[in-house]
């Protein structure tokens, strides 16, 4: 604080000051009206000497608070540099406390000066009224599988949420539910092919299942009959070679996953009923032990206008509460609806990322992980425009 600054350098401020000098601020924060007429006589009328003016001076702006005292050091600054040194004096201002988001769970719509500056840009991706009205995206969520025991309980909510956030967004969702590999893969294919990619801006493709390093599990899998969606098909089916229309458009990819087996920490629960569980297929915790479940895969090439959000490091698991869904696709909402109306795409899976940071079960551990990202400009999602 500045006024706790000048208490600092009180007593030599009063040593080495002019008589010169204690005129010149009192004009200053005269014509700063931090002063009044009155009290500028004071100081100067009041006092015979020059030490009591100092002191008269000081006092009088200190008391004041944060912002005079300030304005007086900006002053001492310009009418006497050397002084100014001398005292090793500061008037930076206070950092502001960093602001903590209250998350919202409606999007939080773009206002139109922030859309007219960002049109002025070269260094964003092109989004235009035709184009937002052309968006389109692709939901597979695979909850029910033929083995009983693998079923996906909460992804009811993350389809639910996911869905729900990308049309406020503006895309027409695109949905399927419960799928082998081979009709993933068809449903891909057959999406290269919609009318509305020509004129979009941008597609999303969203991928909820179980999953491990390098493929997303179909409804069928099975260890003696794998069931295995390579997710390098994505990228393969959505390049410039397979799918012209969607070249120099940013594609963004989320994958709500298991990439492997390993877990960010030792699990412990000491109840029966544990709320969170992983979609790691190979090693599903028992009915009655728990809620949370985890998803795994990477990737190895690398195309242009990609993002991927993956929901966790390689060879390891990511977590779901049968009851909210995956919390990876909770903090996606709230993190979108809060910020894409200011933030780029990048940013915002950042700030997702950042909500892992404190995950909500101390003996387990998640941390998504932006994968294959291509994008060469900032691509942001305007929503309300």
């Amino acid at each position: 604080m500045a006024d706790k600054e000048l208490a600092r350098v009180r007593g030599r401020f009063v040593e080495k000051i002019s008589k010169a000098l204690i005129k010149q601020l009192l004009d200053d924060l005269l014509e700063d009206r931090l002063l009044n007429d009155g009290e500028t006589d004071s100081v100067l009328e009041d006092n015979t000497g020059k030490a009591d003016m100092a002191r008269c001076l000081i006092d009088m702006v200190r008391k004041k608070g944060d912002k005079a005292s300030r304005k007086m050091i900006e002053h001492l600054e310009n009418r006497d540099p050397t002084l100014y040194s001398e005292l090793g004096l500061t008037c930076k201002p206070t950092p502001a406390p960093q602001k903590q988001h209250s998350w919202s769970n409606t999007l939080v719509t773009t206002t139109d000066s922030f859309w007219n500056e960002k049109q002025k840009s070269k260094d964003i991706y092109s989004v235009s009224d035709d184009s937002l009205r052309s968006r389109v995206a692709l939901l597979i969520t695979n909850r029910n599988f033929a083995n009983n025991k693998l079923t996906r309980k909460g992804a009811e909510k993350d389809e639910e949420n996911m869905e729900k956030l990308l049309r406020s967004l503006g895309y027409e969702v695109v949905k399927y539910n419960d799928l082998t590999a081979k009709r993933m893969n068809e449903a891909l294919h057959a999406f290269t092919e919609h009318p509305k990619l020509r004129h979009t801006d941008s597609v999303f493709v969203v991928i909820m299942s179980h999953g491990k390093r390098e493929f997303v599990l179909g409804v069928n899998h099975s260890e003696e009959n794998p069931d295995e969606f390579p997710v390098d098909n994505i990228y393969k089916y959505l390049g410039p070679q397979e799918c012209p229309a969607l070249m120099n458009k940013p594609k963004i990819i989320i994958i709500q996953a298991c990439r492997g087996e390993s877990r960010g920490s030792v699990m412990v629960s000491d109840s029966a009923s544990a709320e969170v569980v992983s979609d790691d297929a190979s090693q599903q915790l028992p009915a009655n032990v728990g809620n949370i479940v985890d998803d795994a895969i990477r990737h190895v090439h690398k195309e242009k206008d990609f993002i991927s959000l993956l929901s966790s490091t390689p060879d390891t698991v990511s977590y779901r509460r049968e009851d909210l869904g995956s919390f990876l696709i909770q903090y996606i909402a709230e993190v979108f609806n809060t910020c894409s109306h200011e933030d780029d795409i990048d940013e915002l899976f950042r700030k997702v990322m950042q909500r892992f940071e404190d995950f909500p079960d101390e003996t387990k551990r998640q941390m998504p992980t932006k994968d294959r990202c291509t994008l060469t400009r900032r691509f942001y999602l305007f929503p309300g425009h």
